[in-house]
């Protein structure tokens, strides 16, 4: 995974280009840009597969979506568009908004503009600052900010920007705690002490009723199993003290990283972890096919722009080689077998439908972005489990049994993805490499997972649950 799990970073086009397409009808079939119009910055460890797509100048506004339709033939949501694609209107509305929840990202090295840079989204978006926003450092103090060679501090800027963003988006009265750590996950245990410590601290000061984490590291990279195992401490803690973790799947569909400081992937099937731990609620990737109303134009599928810029681009899902099948997976055995399943949901991922961003740390121009990834899903789930949590009048904890309860149950809240898959095609070594991956199905699958959510049906079933 290297350094988060952003996808695909790239400037926002000027809204008064809104005339040149409409989001009104069925999605056209995209053409992506040309080759040279963007770049992967130097120092970024594939398989991030951050893109970044400079302009000549500075909007001061977001676009619209027929806005990036036209010019950049890829679609951009706002906040109001995802409200309304997981029906959380009629929660808001009642004053289920999260208040008095409190919601823990986890980022390496967060962002020196974030607390600017959320009051910009929230202005331009009419969203309403959170209660309270803290950043806290548990783990030793953050280097100085060095956004040279568009390196890893400029990845972590903007995953910090998607996490805090859009998490706040979704849960607009809940307390954010940005939680920072001093050394980059890159693959292997590298970061993930630093990482555990930090985690153990916000769970026994801060409250949390989620940790969102939008990182991972390839099981294959970690010397041992038991080099995994020694890393748990965080998420049995969280068990014990009814707090939910999530971990994004990752944005190389089937396979994933193979090396810890190189560009390579494994040229087989692979998952990342910590999304495969059995503590952990995995988020997978779909892509949405909104108006600009936020109304579907089309089904969600399985996430897969791996062909939009000639890279793998797609929701990760597979099976761990390192955790047994989970007891809240025995009704779906007949697909994971003996092994721990991911994803467990799948929510927007999508480059082609990604979320606009708002950054203006040292390093790049500051303005609009479009990213996606399930660096974007998580966050998202993240808001949607703060409400529930509200609704329910407690912490809710490890959601992986009611969920899978649920979708048994053929529950409204439980929305299946049917069509789509996670097969990536890619360039290595001077071969043409093709990983197959999982197609989605009815039920559960190794793409979609359960499916994706409605949150205001989802919220008051897991509320029943919780008795």
């Amino acid at each position: 995974m290297a350094l988060g799990l952003v996808t695909v970073v790239m400037a926002a086009c000027s809204a008064s280009s809104a005339t040149k397409a409409s989001s009104t009808t069925a999605p056209k079939k995209h053409v992506p840009p040309p080759p040279t119009a963007y770049q992967l910055p130097k120092g970024v460890v594939h398989p991030v597969s951050f893109a970044r797509l400079y302009l000549p100048a500075k909007f001061a506004t977001a676009p619209t979506t027929a806005a990036c339709e036209a010019d950049y033939a890829i679609a951009c949501y706002t906040p109001a568009q995802l409200q309304r694609a997981y029906d959380l209107g009629p929660l808001l509305a009642s004053g289920d908004d999260g208040h008095g929840e409190t919601i823990v990202i986890v980022d390496c090295f967060g962002s020196p503009t974030i607390v600017s840079d959320l009051a910009t989204f929230d202005k331009a978006f009419h969203l309403a600052p959170p209660p309270s926003f803290s950043i806290v450092t548990p783990a030793g103090a953050i280097p100085p900010w060095d956004p040279s060679g568009g390196g890893p501090m400029i990845a972590w800027g903007t995953e910090t920007s998607l996490d805090v963003e859009y998490a706040h988006a979704m849960a607009p009265g809940a307390r954010i705690v940005l939680v920072e750590t001093p050394v980059a996950e890159t693959e292997g245990t590298a970061g993930f002490p630093q990482i555990v410590a930090a985690e153990e601290w916000a769970i026994d000061h801060e409250d949390p009723a989620v940790i969102s984490q939008s990182f991972g590291a390839t099981e294959g990279t970690f010397p041992s199993h038991q080099s995994i195992l020694a890393l748990q401490g965080a998420y049995e803690l969280a068990d014990r003290k009814h707090v939910t973790v999530l971990a994004a799947t990752g944005d190389d569909g089937s396979t994933d990283s193979s090396e810890v400081s190189g560009p390579d992937l494994f040229t087989r099937r692979a998952v990342d972890w910590p999304s495969t731990d059995p503590f952990v609620t995995a988020v997978g990737g779909t892509q949405l096919h909104l108006n600009q109303a936020g109304a579907r134009l089309l089904p969600d599928n399985v996430w897969n722009d791996t062909n939009l810029f000639g890279m793998p681009a797609a929701g990760s899902g597979g099976t761990s080689q390192v955790f047994a099948r989970p007891g809240y997976q025995s009704s779906v055995a007949s697909t994971v077998g003996d092994h721990r399943g991911v994803p467990d949901v799948s929510l927007s991922a999508a480059e082609d439908g990604g979320a606009l961003v708002y950054e203006s740390f040292p390093g790049i121009q500051s303005d609009f972005y479009v990213v996606g990834g399930t660096s974007e899903a998580t966050p998202l789930f993240a808001g949607v489990v703060a409400v529930a949590d509200q609704a329910a009048g407690r912490h809710l904890g490890l959601l992986n049994n009611d969920l899978y309860k649920l979708a048994a149950e053929h529950a409204a809240g439980i929305v299946d993805i049917t069509v789509g898959n996670n097969t990536v095609t890619f360039q290595q070594n001077g071969e043409t490499v093709t990983v197959p991956g999982y197609a989605a199905a009815e039920g559960y699958d190794l793409a979609s997972g359960l499916g994706t959510i409605d949150a205001a049906a989802l919220v008051p079933e897991l509320k029943a649950q919780a008795g």
